[in-house]
């Protein structure tokens, strides 16, 4: 590893640590009031149903941009091995 990447990766981590450093408190806020605001089990239930659809669809589209990808390295294969 270079010293130029090596040292671009402590900024990232040292600045990633300050980041999450800052937001830190207002993620500890008292009686249950954050960012987001008042949190009860609708908002977390929500929360919760979002983060599972967001999985399910990320890897649905990842899936489809390599079925895509597949079919074109084999269509190409193909050719290569009719002009060959």
């Amino acid at each position: 590893m270079s010293t130029a990447r090596l040292a671009r990766l402590v900024v990232l981590v040292i600045a990633a640590l300050a980041w999450a450093l800052a937001l830190a408190p207002a993620a500890m806020a008292g009686d249950g009031v954050g960012l987001w605001g008042r949190t009860d089990d609708k908002v977390i239930t929500f929360f919760a149903f979002a983060v599972m659809a967001f999985f399910a669809i990320l890897v649905t589209v990842l899936s489809l941009i390599q079925i895509r990808a597949e079919s074109r390295k084999e269509r190409l294969r193909r050719e290569l091995d009719r002009l060959q």
